[in-house]
């Protein structure tokens, strides 16, 4: 492991007590760094992506467009009737964020799959989103188009235009029965939403911590198009590899993927949010961009609500990633009363410290922690990336062997950058 990463990870881990745990590599003209640290963290960890399963419902999507078996300038209800409530959204309009899509209940509150379906299928146009473009239901929708243009389901599209380009081995929607041991607990989980105090008991292992998932995927292996995939570090860096390398999409298609479509300065200051097909894009405004400040103009990436970090810039021709669990025991939800900041609740203004629940113990918070990234995170990548001519000692800290991509694998010697 590389020292200056694991001390990074650390930060998370140990220093601030934000991760469980968690893993991290990055990679740069064919050198590459990992470290690792926390509860149940090894290499053959499996980590729950949440919503960095939308990057894979992306590049499907350009995939079939690539293949001209999706016209992105069609309407919805075009390739799915059943959506007529958004005869005037086109593909493009969907996965782009530039609609605001709701449905009349919320999803994750019917009390059967069945039932989230039909909810799902009333879903209307809203208008054009405000500050905050990003939803999850687009890409719950999306799921539905890419089927009905593919002809079989995501997950499927998912393993034949990703996973087998890319030699991932160890990213499912269904986690096999042998692995289901390797995945993380990510529970319970602490909230404080106003004047209400919330616990969420954890999901099974290998079961999508996102609720909505959890109803409409569970243990069946219909992927979601928002949530739900499973996955090591060592597998989603070599679909990071395998996007710089043209494996998985074309050039122009990455372009295509990574265009604004939402950003924009506001008459009353500040930004909307940065968004392309299924993914973040750079921000004006560092503190909101869920990219590297080093990664170039077209670089793009995504995060995952359990403590999940996604970025690759082809340009630049460097890749970016973590995967952790912010969940387990933590706080990760504080919106105060009216009246009310972080520090009466004895945190730190950036969302760091312990809160004492109704029993009495208490719990680290994990509140606010992707803003902690470029300081404690980014800032290390970008210190063993580019050492900046500190001679070999600087160089000869950047491994490039490949931990072992499964445990039938230890000991054996993997593929470098």
């Amino acid at each position: 492991m590389n020292g200056r990463l694991l001390r990074a990870v650390r930060y998370f881990t140990r220093d601030t007590g934000i991760m469980d745990g968690m893993a991290a590599v990055c990679g740069l003209g064919g050198r590459r760094a990992y470290a690792y640290d926390g509860r149940e963290i090894g290499k053959e960890t499996v980590y729950d992506l949440a919503s960095v399963t939308k990057l894979f419902t992306g590049m499907v999507m350009m995939r079939l467009f690539e293949d001209g078996r999706l016209d992105l300038s069609k309407r919805v209800p075009y390739y799915c009737p059943e959506f007529r409530r958004l005869g005037t959204v086109t593909v493009e309009q969907l996965a782009g964020f530039q609609r605001k899509i709701e449905t009349p209940e919320r999803i994750d509150a019917q009390k059967s799959r069945e039932e989230a379906i039909a909810c799902l299928r009333e879903a209307r146009d809203a208008g054009a989103p405000g500050q905050r473009a990003y939803s999850d239901i687009p890409a719950m929708i999306l799921k539905y188009v890419i089927e009905a243009a593919a002809g079989e389901e995501l997950y499927s599209c998912v393993r034949r235009m990703i996973l087998a380009p890319a030699g991932m081995e160890e990213t499912w929607a269904k986690v096999p029965d042998k692995r289901r041991g390797d995945c993380l607990l990510y529970g319970p989980e602490y909230r404080i939403e106003g004047e209400s105090r919330i616990c969420r008991r954890p999901p099974a292992r290998g079961i999508p911590h996102d609720p909505k998932a959890a109803l409409l995927q569970g243990d069946s292996g219909d992927l979601c198009g928002h949530a739900g995939l499973f996955s090591t570090p060592w597998d989603l860096e070599k679909m990071a590899v395998a996007l710089l390398e043209g494996s998985i999409l074309r050039r122009e298609s990455l372009r295509m993927l990574a265009v604004n479509r939402t950003g924009r300065e506001r008459k009353a200051g500040g930004y909307t949010q940065y968004l392309g097909y299924m993914c973040y894009l750079k921000h004006p405004d560092q503190y909101y961009s869920e990219i590297p400040a080093a990664m170039g103009p077209a670089a793009f990436g995504i995060g995952g609500f359990t403590g999940n970090h996604f970025s690759v810039d082809p340009q630049g021709g460097r890749y970016t990633l973590y995967l952790g669990n912010r969940i387990r025991d933590r706080l990760t939800v504080l919106i105060p009363p009216e009246g009310k900041t972080r520090a009466d609740y004895g945190l730190s203004e950036e969302g760091q410290g312990k809160i004492r629940w109704t029993d009495g113990r208490l719990h680290f918070s994990s509140v606010n922690y992707v803003h902690q990234k470029d300081e404690h995170f980014h800032r290390a990548v970008e210190e063993i990336l580019n050492p900046k001519g500190r001679g070999r000692r600087a160089e000869n800290s950047i491994e490039t062997d490949h931990p072992p991509a499964s445990p039938e694998e230890n000991g054996k010697e993997g593929r470098s950058g």
